[in-house]
C-alpha cells in the first residue's frame, strides 16, 4: 500500500509550469482562470484529490510548454492563492513564483453586477476589487459595493 501511495501519478514535463497546492476540486476552475481549455494545443494534465499532508487533499496541474504569466498569476489568486507555482526548464525547476494576494485586485476581472459603473463604455475605470477576507475569499467591487461570486469571476476575466 505505501509503495501505491508514494507512485508518482503523472509524469515529469521538459518545459512548462507546475502548479501545486490547488485545492481540492478547484483544478477545473483554475484552467478556467487561465484561459486552458480544449481549444489549447499544449499538454495539460491534471490530477484531483491527491493525499497531501499540509492540506489533506489538493489538486496538480501540469501545463507543458507554457510559463505562467504575472497577470495569469493574479487570476490564480483568486481559486488558489495558497498555490505552488514552478517554472520547469530541461526537466527541472528553474522558477518558483509566488501568488501575492494584496488589499486589492485591479484589472483581472470585471465586477459580475451587470448594472456597475464599470460596465459602461463611456466611464472607463480601471476594475478594482476589494478583498474583504481571504478564506474564505470575500471579494467587493470598489465601484458599487456588491459582493462578488466567485463561480461567476470565471467569466469576467479580463
Amino acid at each position: 500500500m505505501s509503495q501505491e501511495h508514494n507512485m508518482r501519478r503523472v509524469t515529469a514535463i521538459r518545459n512548462g509550469t507546475v502548479i501545486d497546492h490547488i485545492p481540492a476540486g478547484h483544478g477545473m476552475r483554475v484552467l478556467e482562470m487561465l484561459g486552458i481549455n480544449k481549444r489549447s494545443s499544449v499538454p495539460v494534465s491534471m490530477v484531483m484529490n491527491v493525499p497531501s499532508k499540509k492540506m489533506g487533499t489538493k489538486d496538480i496541474i501540469k501545463v507543458e510548454d507554457r510559463e505562467l504569466t504575472q497577470d495569469e498569476l493574479n487570476r490564480l489568486a483568486l481559486v488558489a492563492p495558497d498555490a505552488h507555482v514552478a517554472i520547469i526548464r530541461a526537466y527541472s525547476v528553474a522558477e518558483k513564483l509566488t501568488i501575492e494576494l494584496g488589499d486589492e485586485i485591479v484589472n483581472v476581472v470585471r465586477c459580475t453586477f451587470s448594472n456597475c459603473i464599470t460596465t459602461n463604455p463611456r466611464e472607463p475605470l480601471a476594475h478594482r476589487l476589494k478583498i474583504l477576507s481571504r478564506v474564505p475569499l470575500e471579494l467587493r467591487c470598489h465601484y458599487c459595493g456588491r459582493p462578488q461570486d466567485l463561480d461567476e469571476l470565471v467569466n469576467n476575466v479580463l
